[in-house]
């Protein structure tokens, strides 16, 4: 990764930035909301009091003794940063500490009756329930007609959007992005994208993915449009190994988005018997890393998931944090290349990411400049802008 003295480590200690929004206000009401959807009992609160205080006056405490993970977590800088304030270290750690200290207050890795009940359930099959995925998984009904490349271009830009994937079908509007002095998406690689999955049935796709609920939706369904279409042999599809961010995708995640698409009426439903099918013979796999839910960039990431990637025709990464890890969760100049950030992964990479934090690479000088003069740094963090970047190698 490069070097420069121009992009300096997130932390969250500059009162007014996003990061210390994040810490000071969300994770508070992060904690409001777990507390209100589960009749927790009574250690389970005085545990989520203790980290609420802990995360908004206190210092970064150590694991207990007898964490499973707590050798992990001192490999991965607990030693050096226990006892500091969660605002003085780097934001993406201090981030991912708070996720795993709050799977203990609640019970998670037990023992006892919470063991393995996430704290984020309630909001994401909420998500899978709502009329919107109803109304997006009817959509894809309009899609059967066309050719297969607006088709692949229609199912890559709503698993770039997410929880905004109609926009991903309104064909209609196809290059209205390009046409506004401050685009929506404001880096498109996708021909790049596209180069690296021919349709002649050999690659192999690694998906990382991001959020679970109608943003893991459409992830899933372009993976069955490109197992099925011969644009992929085999795809790979990286989750959390247990609950993280509030709504990332767990394997529970996944088999309730499968059921979702099941019950679905329609074209969903061919999906799913797609995605049913590649599962049970092994065309599509389900993985959940340990580094999944590191708080470090892949940078760092173990000699197994290097092999992996390099194995990969194609490793797509989803979603902002997992963007915030490929890159460098850095201030980085907008110019810097993207390419540049990149030049350590081991094969070809890709980024589908909607903005939603300061980061940000390969963006032209006059597309920022644009969006500083329509939104000042709003355009940052609002989750109204997106790209699609790639670095083939």
């Amino acid at each position: 990764m490069p070097s420069t003295p121009f992009a300096p480590v997130i932390l969250g200690n500059e009162p007014g930035s996003f990061p210390h929004s994040v810490l000071a206000e969300r994770h508070p009401a992060i904690i409001g909301r777990v507390r209100d959807a589960f009749p927790y009992g009574p250690g389970q609160h005085r545990a989520l009091d203790e980290l609420l205080k802990s995360c908004t006056e206190g210092t970064v405490e150590p694991l207990p003794a007898d964490a499973p993970d707590r050798d992990r977590w001192q490999e991965w800088g607990l030693a050096g940063r226990a006892g500091r304030s969660w605002f003085d270290v780097p934001w993406l750690w201090s981030e991912s500490y708070f996720y795993r200290r709050l799977l203990d207050a609640v019970g998670w890795f037990g023992p006892g009756a919470w063991q393995g009940i996430d704290p984020f359930r309630p909001f994401k099959r909420a998500e899978l329930d709502a009329p919107e995925t109803a109304e997006e998984l009817a959509a894809l009904d309009t899609l059967s007609g066309l050719p297969e490349e607006r088709r692949a271009h229609a199912l890559l830009h709503g698993s770039l959007w997410g929880n905004r994937a109609d926009l991903g079908f309104r064909l209609s509007a196809e290059g209205a992005e390009a046409r506004d002095p401050a685009p929506a998406l404001v880096a498109d690689d996708s021909e790049a994208l596209w180069s690296l999955l021919p349709p002649d049935g050999t690659a192999t796709l690694v998906l990382v993915a991001d959020n679970a609920g109608r943003e893991l939706v459409p992830d899933l369904l372009l993976i069955a449009h490109l197992l099925a279409e011969g644009r992929a042999a085999r795809a790979v599809l990286h989750v959390k190994p247990y609950p993280y961010y509030v709504s990332d995708a767990t394997t529970a995640d996944v088999v309730d988005a499968l059921h979702r698409l099941r019950a679905a009426p329609g074209a969903a439903a061919g999906y799913a018997r797609v995605l049913w099918s590649a599962m049970a013979d092994g065309r599509l796999t389900v993985r959940a890393h340990p580094f999944s839910c590191a708080p470090l960039g892949y940078e760092e990431m173990p000699d197994d998931l290097r092999a992996e990637f390099a194995a990969a025709t194609l490793t797509l990464f989803k979603g902002d944090l997992n963007y915030r890890r490929l890159v460098g969760d850095r201030l980085w100049p907008p110019a810097t290349p993207f390419k540049e950030t990149t030049a350590y992964f081991p094969g070809p990479v890709a980024a589908l990411r909607t903005l939603k934090s300061d980061v940000i690479t390969g963006l032209p000088a006059a597309t920022e400049a644009a969006l500083v003069a329509a939104e000042d740094q709003r355009w940052r963090t609002a989750g109204t802008h997106a790209l699609i970047q790639a670095d083939v190698k």
